[in-house]
């Protein structure tokens, strides 16, 4: 079992010749055991592969599902920021 936290990186390359095997016929189950890739893995790539063309979680989201990606990155830019002008207030204040 992998450890999750280590988790396997896997090359875009690597991922489309996975999906390529499963594309010309190649059995799940027999491309899961030889490259020791669990079931849900491989069908994500495949889904992927056959949606967007790409791997990327952040390819193949909605905008829908991007959405709350990225208010969730511009909530963390404006904490950084807030937390920068609170440092700088008190040395302002001083002049």
């Amino acid at each position: 079992m992998a450890d999750p936290r280590h988790p396997r990186r896997f090359t875009e390359e690597f991922k489309r010749q996975i999906v390529q095997l499963y594309e010309n016929g190649k059995p799940p189950v027999e491309i899961e055991r030889e490259y020791g890739i669990c079931h849900s893995t491989l069908h994500r790539w495949v889904r992927g592969i056959r949606n967007s063309g790409s791997t990327r979680a952040a390819d193949n989201r909605t905008p829908e599902e991007n959405e709350p990606v990225e208010l969730r990155k511009r909530n963390r830019q404006l904490e950084m920021e807030v937390d920068v002008l609170k440092q700088a207030a008190p040395v302002f204040a001083r002049k």
